[in-house]
Protein backbone atom coordinates (compact mmCIF):
# COMPACT_ATOMS: atom_id res chain seq x y z
CA UNK A 1 0.00 0.00 0.00
CA UNK A 2 2.96 2.33 0.59
CA UNK A 3 3.61 2.63 -3.16
CA UNK A 4 -0.02 3.64 -3.65
CA UNK A 5 -0.10 6.29 -0.95
CA UNK A 6 0.36 9.19 -3.45
CA UNK A 7 -2.80 8.05 -5.25
CA UNK A 8 -4.94 8.90 -2.22
CA UNK A 9 -3.95 12.57 -2.52
CA UNK A 10 -4.92 12.91 -6.17
CA UNK A 11 -8.11 14.64 -7.35
CA UNK A 12 -9.68 11.49 -8.80
CA UNK A 13 -9.43 9.75 -5.43
CA UNK A 14 -10.96 12.72 -3.62
CA UNK A 15 -13.85 12.62 -6.11
CA UNK A 16 -14.23 8.88 -5.56
CA UNK A 17 -14.30 9.37 -1.79
CA UNK A 18 -17.00 12.04 -2.18
CA UNK A 19 -19.04 9.72 -4.40
CA UNK A 20 -18.83 6.86 -1.88
CA UNK A 21 -19.74 9.20 0.97
CA UNK A 22 -22.85 10.30 -0.95
CA UNK A 23 -23.81 6.68 -1.64
CA UNK A 24 -23.69 6.02 2.09
CA UNK A 25 -25.57 9.22 2.90
CA UNK A 26 -28.28 8.19 0.43
CA UNK A 27 -28.69 4.88 2.22
CA UNK A 28 -27.25 2.71 -0.54
CA UNK A 29 -25.90 -0.68 0.48
CA UNK A 30 -22.35 -1.05 -0.83
CA UNK A 31 -20.33 -4.23 -1.23
CA UNK A 32 -17.91 -5.33 -0.01
CA UNK A 33 -18.13 -3.86 3.51
CA UNK A 34 -15.85 -0.83 3.77
CA UNK A 35 -13.29 -2.60 5.95
CA UNK A 36 -12.83 -5.27 3.25
CA UNK A 37 -12.54 -2.94 0.25
CA UNK A 38 -8.75 -3.25 0.04
CA UNK A 39 -8.50 -6.91 1.06
CA UNK A 40 -6.66 -7.88 -2.13
CA UNK A 41 -3.85 -5.46 -1.29
CA UNK A 42 -3.84 -6.32 2.41
CA UNK A 43 -3.52 -10.08 1.91
CA UNK A 44 -0.95 -9.96 -0.91
CA UNK A 45 1.97 -7.56 -0.51
CA UNK A 46 3.48 -5.96 -3.62
CA UNK A 47 6.81 -7.73 -3.07
CA UNK A 48 5.06 -11.11 -2.77
CA UNK A 49 2.89 -10.96 -5.91
CA UNK A 50 3.52 -13.91 -8.21
CA UNK A 51 0.21 -13.96 -10.09
CA UNK A 52 -2.50 -11.38 -10.85
CA UNK A 53 -6.04 -12.60 -11.56
CA UNK A 54 -8.11 -9.70 -12.85
CA UNK A 55 -11.82 -9.45 -12.12
CA UNK A 56 -14.37 -6.81 -13.12
CA UNK A 57 -16.34 -5.58 -10.12
CA UNK A 58 -17.33 -7.19 -6.81
CA UNK A 59 -20.24 -9.56 -6.44
CA UNK A 60 -23.36 -7.48 -5.78
CA UNK A 61 -25.37 -9.93 -3.66
CA UNK A 62 -25.62 -9.87 0.12
CA UNK A 63 -22.68 -11.47 1.90
CA UNK A 64 -20.77 -12.43 -1.25
CA UNK A 65 -18.02 -9.88 -1.88
CA UNK A 66 -15.09 -9.71 0.52
CA UNK A 67 -12.51 -7.80 -1.49
CA UNK A 68 -10.94 -10.61 -3.55
CA UNK A 69 -11.86 -11.12 -7.21
CA UNK A 70 -13.95 -14.26 -7.90
CA UNK A 71 -13.84 -15.20 -4.20
CA UNK A 72 -16.70 -15.36 -1.71
CA UNK A 73 -16.59 -15.59 2.05
CA UNK A 74 -16.81 -19.07 3.63
CA UNK A 75 -20.38 -20.25 4.00
CA UNK A 76 -21.59 -18.34 0.92
CA UNK A 77 -22.90 -20.31 -2.06
CA UNK A 78 -20.22 -20.71 -4.74
CA UNK A 79 -21.10 -18.45 -7.72
CA UNK A 80 -21.32 -19.94 -11.25
CA UNK A 81 -18.07 -18.36 -12.52
CA UNK A 82 -16.14 -19.76 -9.58
CA UNK A 83 -17.74 -23.16 -10.08
CA UNK A 84 -16.35 -23.08 -13.63
CA UNK A 85 -12.92 -22.04 -12.33
CA UNK A 86 -13.02 -25.09 -10.07
CA UNK A 87 -14.00 -27.30 -13.02
CA UNK A 88 -11.05 -26.05 -15.06
CA UNK A 89 -8.72 -26.58 -12.11
CA UNK A 90 -9.95 -30.16 -11.79
CA UNK A 91 -9.21 -31.01 -15.43
CA UNK A 92 -5.97 -29.00 -15.52
CA UNK A 93 -4.21 -30.07 -12.33
CA UNK A 94 -6.43 -32.65 -10.61
CA UNK A 95 -7.81 -30.09 -8.16
CA UNK A 96 -10.20 -31.36 -5.50
CA UNK A 97 -13.15 -29.01 -5.23
CA UNK A 98 -13.59 -27.57 -1.72
CA UNK A 99 -16.92 -26.99 -0.02
CA UNK A 100 -16.34 -23.22 0.08
CA UNK A 101 -15.58 -20.39 -2.35
CA UNK A 102 -12.90 -18.53 -0.41
CA UNK A 103 -9.70 -17.97 -2.41
CA UNK A 104 -7.86 -16.47 0.55
CA UNK A 105 -5.42 -19.40 0.43
CA UNK A 106 -4.28 -18.22 -3.01
CA UNK A 107 -3.94 -14.60 -1.88
CA UNK A 108 -1.66 -15.65 0.96
CA UNK A 109 0.65 -17.36 -1.54
CA UNK A 110 1.06 -14.32 -3.77
CA UNK A 111 -2.00 -14.39 -6.02
CA UNK A 112 -3.34 -10.83 -6.26
CA UNK A 113 -7.10 -11.18 -6.74
CA UNK A 114 -7.78 -7.71 -8.08
CA UNK A 115 -11.06 -6.32 -9.36
CA UNK A 116 -10.99 -3.36 -11.75
CA UNK A 117 -13.60 -1.66 -9.55
CA UNK A 118 -13.41 -2.18 -5.80
CA UNK A 119 -17.01 -1.46 -4.81
CA UNK A 120 -20.53 -1.90 -6.13
CA UNK A 121 -24.09 -0.99 -5.17
CA UNK A 122 -26.26 -3.88 -3.99
CA UNK A 123 -28.00 -5.58 -6.89
CA UNK A 124 -26.51 -3.23 -9.49
CA UNK A 125 -23.45 -4.61 -11.30
CA UNK A 126 -21.08 -2.00 -12.72
CA UNK A 127 -22.82 0.71 -10.69
CA UNK A 128 -19.46 2.11 -9.49
CA UNK A 129 -17.73 2.01 -12.87
CA UNK A 130 -16.28 5.28 -14.08
CA UNK A 131 -16.05 6.80 -10.60
CA UNK A 132 -12.27 6.54 -10.16
CA UNK A 133 -11.56 2.98 -9.13
CA UNK A 134 -10.27 2.08 -12.59
CA UNK A 135 -7.61 4.79 -12.38
CA UNK A 136 -6.47 3.37 -9.05
CA UNK A 137 -6.33 -0.24 -10.23
CA UNK A 138 -4.64 0.82 -13.49
CA UNK A 139 -1.85 2.21 -11.33
CA UNK A 140 -1.55 -1.10 -9.49
CA UNK A 141 -1.26 -3.00 -12.79
CA UNK A 142 1.23 -0.46 -14.09
CA UNK A 143 3.48 -0.76 -11.03
CA UNK A 144 3.43 -4.55 -11.25
CA UNK A 145 4.07 -4.52 -14.99
CA UNK A 146 7.15 -2.35 -14.41
CA UNK A 147 8.58 -4.85 -11.96
CA UNK A 148 11.70 -6.72 -13.12
CA UNK A 149 10.82 -9.88 -11.20
CA UNK A 150 8.65 -12.11 -13.44
CA UNK A 151 5.00 -12.66 -12.62
CA UNK A 152 1.91 -13.99 -14.35
CA UNK A 153 -1.09 -11.92 -15.42
CA UNK A 154 -4.21 -14.07 -15.84
CA UNK A 155 -6.78 -12.18 -17.89
CA UNK A 156 -10.21 -13.77 -18.26
CA UNK A 157 -12.57 -11.90 -20.56
CA UNK A 158 -12.27 -8.92 -22.86
CA UNK A 159 -12.38 -6.26 -20.13
CA UNK A 160 -9.48 -7.85 -18.21
CA UNK A 161 -7.34 -8.06 -21.34
CA UNK A 162 -8.14 -4.48 -22.33
CA UNK A 163 -7.20 -3.31 -18.84
CA UNK A 164 -3.80 -4.93 -19.18
CA UNK A 165 -3.30 -3.32 -22.60
CA UNK A 166 -4.29 0.11 -21.26
CA UNK A 167 -2.41 0.04 -17.97
CA UNK A 168 0.73 -1.74 -19.16
CA UNK A 169 1.43 0.33 -22.27
CA UNK A 170 5.08 0.03 -23.20
CA UNK A 171 5.54 -3.26 -21.36
CA UNK A 172 5.17 -5.51 -24.39
CA UNK A 173 8.70 -6.87 -23.88
CA UNK A 174 8.33 -7.38 -20.14
CA UNK A 175 9.54 -10.58 -18.45
CA UNK A 176 6.00 -11.47 -17.42
CA UNK A 177 3.71 -14.21 -18.71
CA UNK A 178 0.35 -12.98 -20.04
CA UNK A 179 -2.41 -15.59 -20.16
CA UNK A 180 -5.79 -14.64 -21.62
CA UNK A 181 -9.00 -16.50 -22.38
CA UNK A 182 -12.77 -15.97 -22.38
CA UNK A 183 -14.38 -15.27 -19.02
CA UNK A 184 -15.35 -18.26 -16.82
CA UNK A 185 -18.96 -17.07 -16.77
CA UNK A 186 -21.48 -19.72 -17.92
CA UNK A 187 -22.13 -17.44 -20.90
CA UNK A 188 -18.59 -17.79 -22.23
CA UNK A 189 -16.72 -20.57 -20.43
CA UNK A 190 -17.31 -23.06 -23.25
CA UNK A 191 -15.82 -20.70 -25.86
CA UNK A 192 -12.24 -21.14 -24.68
CA UNK A 193 -12.00 -20.85 -20.92
CA UNK A 194 -12.39 -24.58 -20.41
CA UNK A 195 -9.15 -26.18 -21.52
CA UNK A 196 -7.06 -23.00 -21.21
CA UNK A 197 -4.76 -24.73 -18.64
CA UNK A 198 -3.83 -21.40 -17.08
CA UNK A 199 -3.09 -22.93 -13.69
CA UNK A 200 -0.56 -25.50 -14.88
CA UNK A 201 0.98 -22.99 -17.32
CA UNK A 202 1.39 -20.51 -14.46
CA UNK A 203 3.26 -23.00 -12.32
CA UNK A 204 5.51 -24.12 -15.17
CA UNK A 205 6.47 -20.48 -15.77
CA UNK A 206 7.08 -19.78 -12.07
CA UNK A 207 9.25 -22.87 -11.67
CA UNK A 208 11.33 -21.96 -14.73
CA UNK A 209 11.80 -18.47 -13.23
CA UNK A 210 13.01 -19.98 -9.96
CA UNK A 211 9.87 -18.93 -8.10
CA UNK A 212 7.87 -21.17 -5.76
CA UNK A 213 4.73 -22.31 -7.65
CA UNK A 214 1.19 -21.86 -6.36
CA UNK A 215 -0.56 -24.66 -4.51
CA UNK A 216 -3.96 -24.18 -6.13
CA UNK A 217 -5.70 -26.59 -3.77
CA UNK A 218 -7.88 -24.91 -1.18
Amino acid sequence: MERLRPEFEKPYMRQLEAFLAKENADGQTIYPPFEETFNALCHTRFEDVKVVIMGQDPYHGAGQAHGLSFSVAPGVQIPPSLQNIYKELATDIGFTRPSHGSLLGWARQGVLLLNATLSVREGQPRSHYGKGWEVFTDRIVQLLAERSKPLVFILWGKSAYEKWQHAATGQENSPHLILSSPHPSPLSAYTGFFGCQHFSKTNIFLKEAGIEPIDWNL
